[in-house]
């Protein structure tokens, strides 16, 4: 084999190698879990947020799903408000959890009066927060015309297709099928409210 053609093998290796990687917190895992799947026409993860995540440090597929959120720079205002409600321990020693994580864009459309409120509320925040997790492994597949009983007790549904998919009809999924060790993650761009 020429010179050139071993250079080209190993450019290709190389890449195939760097490009789980470079997704950075929860990807690795994902990658592998999906690569071990039945084929599936919805890549894991998948959506337009995921290219942002961090590419190294904290956060990675073998933490439990609250502290990798702790260490997500995109769910630090979540990971605190789990803290505040009490949830942080709850969640992590939860099992084939799904959880719908609103990022910090997402708090960020709440009014400071009403983010300050509800984070004073204890009672009303551990409302809004296990409204957000669902009791099951949530796959993408069912997520086009998906209905789920949340730890809240309220259903929650789920609808779109390809990658593209919202929560309730007003929360896109913007990185979903995310692996920690304990939960399958949805990143969303809206706080999600139960019904009153």
């Amino acid at each position: 084999m020429s010179s050139h053609r071993i250079r080209t093998s190993a450019a290709a290796i190389t890449a195939v190698v760097a490009f789980p990687l470079s997704l950075g917190a929860f990807a690795p895992q994902a990658f592998a879990d999906n690569t071990a799947s039945s084929p599936s026409s919805t890549p894991s993860p998948f959506g337009p947020g995921c290219s942002s995540l961090p590419h190294e440090g904290k956060g990675s597929a073998k933490e439990r799903v609250a502290t990798a959120a702790a260490n997500n720079p995109k769910l630090t205002k979540l990971a605190l408000a789990l803290k505040d409600a009490g949830l942080t321990t709850k969640l992590n020693d939860a099992k084939h959890v799904t959880l719908f994580a609103p990022t910090n864009a997402a708090f960020d459309k709440i009014s400071k009066m009403q983010l300050a409120g509800l984070l004073k509320d204890k009672a009303q925040l551990k409302k809004v927060l296990t409204y957000h997790v669902v009791d099951k492994t949530i796959t993408p597949s069912e997520l086009p015309n998906g209905s789920f009983k949340t730890r809240e007790g309220s259903m929650l549904k789920t609808t779109g297709s390809g990658t593209s998919f919202k929560v309730n009809d007003t929360a896109k999924i913007v990185c979903g099928d995310i692996k920690t060790a304990n939960a399958t993650v949805y990143l969303v761009d809206k706080v999600l409210m139960p019904p009153s």
